[in-house]
């Protein structure tokens, strides 16, 4: 079981020749509308992984909330936990160019309500599975219930994006920790050496995960190191890739696969999801993913 505590947005997609650069007005070539947030995406990954998956979020009610929980509700995630509250749903302008390069506007709107007591909640219903948080809800939120999954022995999976001055604290107190390369250098104040990895996860006997996009990914434990090499693809949009990879990461755990299976499954799964446009739509579903895997491992 995988409980996801996180964003809940309408995402609004323009594709563009290229991206856009301080003070210049750009035509979009087309714009669409899909359910998005990280902690959407990543519940919505872990669904299509298999996985029995539950959110905790909050949207507004407005037309938008609609559209931003159609594909969960399609797709048997459960949103029985996800709060109405008073204010706008999140929402995200993302901007995608020819070569599927993206950059991102993101207005918390309801995320930024999603609060302590959510999280104890989320918490509780995790008892028996896997605990997912990523940064695009309040940190006191996310504080709260790494603290209180420690102390109640629940495991924890936490994708420190988008990173801010308070990833560094939070990192600390999950189990795994899943950061892309340029997030890890941050963290790592500009460390990326392998050892600089191993030393991290000795010290604070962790899981590290570091994605590192075409390049593939890399696993640091405190008794395992391994990197895993990405399909070579030609990407569409890359949008929700990180989330489909950590949504699909936490559920090969969840059902108890190793480290480095967790991590071949899903590489792959994110690649696949640059295939498509849109983050949700994208997320490809398990069997296509271990064909695609299974197609690999014999080439």
């Amino acid at each position: 079981m995988i409980v996801v505590l996180g964003s809940i947005n309408l995402d609004i997609r323009f594709e563009v020749e290229s991206l856009p650069q301080a003070g210049e007005t750009l035509h979009a070539h087309g714009r669409s509308h899909f359910g998005g947030g990280k902690g959407a995406n990543q519940a919505l990954a872990a669904r299509r992984a298999g996985a029995d998956a539950f959110l905790f979020g909050a949207v507004g009610d407005d037309q938008h909330a609609e559209i931003a929980l159609q594909e969960l509700v399609e797709s048997g995630v459960s949103i029985s936990d996800v709060a109405i509250v008073q204010e706008d749903t999140g929402s995200a302008n993302i901007y995608v160019d020819w070569q599927g390069e993206n950059c991102i506007v993101v207005a918390a709107g309801a995320n930024g309500l999603v609060d302590i007591d959510m999280a104890a909640t989320a918490v509780a219903r995790a008892q028996k599975g896997l605990l997912v948080l990523q940064q695009e809800v309040p940190f006191d939120t996310n504080k709260a219930a790494l603290e209180l999954a420690r102390l109640h022995d629940v495991r924890t999976v936490l994708n420190v994006s988008p990173f801010d001055a308070t990833s560094a604290k939070l990192s600390r107190l999950a189990d795994v920790v899943i950061a892309n390369q340029h997030e890890w250098a941050k963290l790592s104040d500009g460390a990326e050496d392998p050892e600089a990895m191993r030393a991290w996860s000795r010290r604070n006997n962790q899981i590290l995960v570091v994605t590192k996009g075409a390049a593939g990914v890399t696993v640091s434990a405190p008794e395992e190191y391994f990197e895993v090499a990405a399909p070579g693809i030609q990407p569409l949009d890359t949008v929700g890739a990180g989330d489909t990879f950590c949504g699909y990461f936490a559920a090969e755990l969840d059902r108890g696969g190793s480290l480095r299976e967790a991590a071949e499954i899903a590489v792959v799964a994110a690649s696949m999801a640059c295939l498509q446009a849109g983050a949700q739509p994208s997320i490809p579903r398990r069997p296509d993913v271990l064909r695609a895997l299974a197609e690999r491992q014999r080439s």
